[in-house]
């Protein structure tokens, strides 16, 4: 089969869980012997690479203005895949799915998968929300076939589209730790001393509730929040003064690779106090460590099941703040470390994932 991939920025190691989500995927549909070629977004590519394992990539104008740079690098994208003689194009997230009416025109068969509803994220204004509000349907309905990555999302599919959907997970590899510590050491940071956050700086990710009742606790450790803004405005600006008032709390910028995996890695709790999610792969990665993990108690979350005491009531400062608290005071067990990793390893798989793909693909042709 021929797949043509859009609706990413772009892979390798290109900051969005979209990104992280095509990154563990397509390589895995490569080795099943199938052709892949994705399209990255210009502005979020450092890096002239024609191949990416196996996966060939395609350069793509966007213009790099949220509101606008995912339908028109779809545009781009559709007729790219269109003149490459695609099997399948396969278009992730909803506002890219605007776009799947043009493909359907075009002849191609198309995919998509919904990975949350876009239009909950604070930083969209009235239009913005009303055009991913319109990509979830159109794509939702003129879609040959609807992939969503958790039962909260089916749910929006089956009430808005009327149509069933195929819920495939997202997934998370089982890493080696690393024993290094040479990154951590340079952040001023002590192994199982410090908490940590990872994501985007907009508002529905809760950083700056997070920030606020840190602040609060007292608590003799440090804060580590790894990630930045796709791009600059008012709030990833205040947040970065908010952060930056406290010596205890470190601000990485967005990093990958072996700096991730030693925080990671030696990390004692890993907080998310977002607001919305799909299904979040930060997560995810954090119980694949083993990290005992503090998160907002949203759908999306609640649906990974995790123990009560994992959860805080979302956008309660003081909520998140006694959590924060207690948990850090906890011992913890290799059983519980163990267990974590154990149960993304069974419910998370990125092999199964691949096969229940290719498998979507092929019923589709």
């Amino acid at each position: 089969m021929k797949i043509f991939v859009t609706g990413t920025r772009g892979i390798p190691d290109i900051p969005g869980g979209v990104e992280s989500h095509c990154q563990q995927l397509y390589p895995l549909i490569v080795e099943k012997g199938h052709q892949v070629k994705l399209s990255r977004r210009k502005p979020y590519v450092d890096s002239e690479l024609s191949e990416w394992s196996g996966i060939e990539l395609v350069d793509n104008f966007s213009p790099k203005k949220k509101s606008i740079e995912a339908i028109v690098h779809t545009f781009i994208a559709i007729l790219e895949a269109k003149r490459w003689g695609a099997d399948i194009i396969h278009i992730h997230a909803i506002g890219p799915a605007i776009m799947v009416p043009f493909a359907r025109l075009l002849g191609l068969k198309v995919v998509i998968t919904n990975h949350g509803p876009d239009y909950d994220r604070e930083k969209w204004g009235h239009l913005a929300k009303f055009v991913l509000r319109l990509g979830e349907k159109l794509g939702g309905i003129f879609a040959n076939e609807v992939i969503v990555i958790s039962e909260v999302i089916r749910k929006i599919i089956r009430d808005r589209c009327k149509r069933e959907s195929h819920l495939i997970y997202n997934g998370v590899p089982i890493p080696d730790k690393s024993k290094k510590i040479s990154y951590i050491k340079s952040l001023g940071l002590e192994p199982e001393n410090y908490m940590i956050a990872v994501a985007r700086f907009v508002p529905e990710k809760g950083l700056h509730d997070l920030i606020q009742a840190y602040n609060k606790t007292g608590l003799k450790c440090k804060l580590v929040i790894a990630g930045d803004a796709d791009h600059l405005d008012e709030y990833s600006e205040s947040l970065k003064r908010s952060a930056l008032s406290n010596p205890d709390i470190v601000l990485t910028g967005y990093i990958t690779g072996e700096p991730l995996k030693q925080l990671f890695s030696h990390a004692r709790i890993f907080v998310l106090p977002s607001y919305h999610e799909g299904l979040p792969i930060s997560l995810l990665e954090a119980l694949s460590y083993g990290i005992q993990p503090l998160v907002s108690d949203i759908p999306a979350n609640l649906e990974v099941g995790l123990d009560s005491t994992a959860y805080f009531r979302c956008k309660d400062v003081d909520n998140l703040q006694e959590q924060l608290s207690n948990l850090y005071d906890e011992n913890q067990s290799l059983d519980k470390i163990n267990q974590r990793i154990n149960f993304v390893r069974e419910k998370y798989n990125w092999s199964v994932i691949a096969d229940q793909t290719v498998n979507l693909y092929k019923k589709l042709l």
